[in-house]
């Protein structure tokens, strides 16, 4: 019989390896659960403080991404705009320039046009005095007497009217 008592079940030393591995259990929840579970929250919240962290600086970085790209699109329209202005103005400036080349292009040609004018007048009147003082000489001898210079200026006016009215 005494090798059934190696075999047998006792009842007894189960309940009190039962209650043995109970209390263990208990105490190892009280003395390592507790204190592993805190340290795991801990690592937990640390992990998630350095996500927030490495999220938020996402956040700023794509901010930072879209402020510095505002800020090359409004240099680039600024840029374009100081371009169009001076554009702008050097085509205004051309125009100036134009108009004023014009315009004295324009007061050269009415200068030398009147500067003609008065020139070819003179070279009339000096023309005239020419002929008349021929005209004088010559009816002087053709007639043998001296005409009034007064009448022989009327005849050769007179004369030189007709010319041109012909």
């Amino acid at each position: 019989m005494n090798s059934l008592d190696v075999i047998s079940v006792n009842i007894w030393q189960i309940i009190i390896s039962l209650a043995n591995l109970v209390v263990l259990f208990f105490i190892f929840k009280k003395l390592l659960f507790k204190p592993v579970k805190n340290i795991l929250a801990k690592r937990e919240a640390e992990v998630m403080a350095e996500y927030d962290k490495a999220t938020q600086a996402t956040s700023d970085a794509n901010e930072l991404k879209a402020s510095w790209e505002e800020k090359i699109k409004t240099a680039d329209d600024k840029a374009d705009e100081i371009i169009k202005a001076a554009v702008e103005k050097a085509d205004h400036r051309s125009e100036v320039m134009l108009y004023e080349s014009r315009e004295k292009a324009e007061s050269i040609i009415r200068k030398a046009k009147a500067d003609a004018e008065r020139e070819r007048i003179e070279a009339q009147e000096t023309i005239k005095q020419e002929i008349v003082g021929v005209s004088a000489a010559i009816s002087e001898q053709i007639i043998g007497r001296e005409i009034n210079m007064n009448d022989h200026k009327v005849l050769i006016d007179s004369f030189i009217d007709n010319m041109e009215n012909a």
